[in-house]
């Protein structure tokens, strides 16, 4: 009973920092309703959250070499988490998640030109499978061609492309800089992350900051959405270092779950049966690719090495806010 209970603290890991990537939109709207935009909350917080790394961790932060994969990392790391914050501030958060969870047909085409890892036709179907989900979801007579009917859609299709890229980008700093730490990586995407959504608040209409009491509250939310992410980051990471890849990103779907209901129950959002139908075929894609991985060798072999593995355990990575 105790070794069972003992092999289950990953999953719990998980869980738990899927839980909180789905319900992180909230405080995220209750700082947007204090006067913080999109672009600052995200600023601040990924600030916030690199700070505690490099405070909490800095033994373990080790000066590395110079790789191009670095900024191009912080970038795409900045992009993802801009756009799920703008988006799930401005938009219906389980459209927006839903958009952001096309990951699996990204990754394939990101891992193809940039890995050099083939394109089999079971990666093309899957990441078919995933594009029709994000098309039946956004398709009406009314609107015709399926696209992102909003700035907010848009934000959440993007977030999902740029997470995909970091996945890659993960995986190829891993193979070029074999000495990086996940510490200095966590703090690589954090500050890069802080650092684009800082330049991108530059070119937003800022309303009247927060004051009194307002704005104790206000720094009292940055500060604990910075502690509690950094914190979760590491935790899952916990849990994906012991759980099979495979494994470890279905569970990771439980986000959905949890979005999906803190919407419904804070927000008064309930999808309708065209977003059901659409994100079952994405939540569909993202099983089958786990299931269809589950044996393949981490490295080293010529049918897509860490496609399936690595780039899969690098989801605790996500710097969201």
């Amino acid at each position: 009973m105790n070794d069972r209970i003992r092999n289950g603290w990953p999953t719990l890991a998980i869980m738990l920092g899927a839980s909180v990537w789905g319900f992180v939109w909230y405080p995220l709207r209750l700082l947007a309703a204090l006067g913080v935009t999109g672009t600052a909350a995200s600023a601040l917080t990924s600030a916030a959250a690199c700070g505690f790394v490099l405070i909490v961790r800095r033994r373990a932060i080790a000066t590395i070499r110079w790789h191009w994969v670095l900024p191009a990392l912080a970038f795409a790391a900045g992009v993802t988490n801009l756009g799920f914050v703008w988006g799930t501030i401005h938009g219906e958060v389980m459209r927006v998640l839903l958009l952001f969870y096309l990951t699996p047909a990204w990754t394939a085409l990101f891992a193809h030109f940039i890995l050099h890892e083939r394109l089999t036709w079971t990666g093309a179907a899957l990441a078919a499978l995933s594009l029709m989900g994000a098309m039946l979801m956004l398709w009406s007579p009314q609107l015709g061609l399926p696209l992102p009917g909003n700035l907010a859609e848009w934000a959440g299709l993007a977030a999902g492309m740029s997470f995909a890229m970091s996945n890659v980008l993960i995986l190829k700093a891993s193979r070029v800089l074999p000495g990086m730490k996940p510490e200095m990586r966590t703090a690589t995407i954090f500050g890069g992350a802080a650092i684009f959504s800082s330049v991108a608040s530059l070119f937003e209409a800022m309303p009247a900051p927060p004051a009194g009491a307002h704005l104790g509250v206000a720094a009292l939310l940055v500060l604990g959405l910075g502690f509690a992410l950094a914190s979760n980051n590491m935790l899952v990471q916990y849990g994906l270092a012991r759980v099979p890849a495979n494994r470890a990103s279905i569970i990771m779907l439980f986000e959905i779950v949890v979005t999906a209901l803190s919407a419904w129950l804070l927000a008064g959002e309930v999808p309708g049966a065209r977003e059901w139908a659409g994100g079952g075929c994405i939540v569909l894609a993202s099983v089958l690719s786990s299931w269809l991985h589950r044996g393949k060798p981490a490295a080293g072999s010529d049918a897509e090495p860490g496609l399936g593995d690595d780039s899969k355990r690098q989801d605790g990575q996500r710097a969201m806010v």
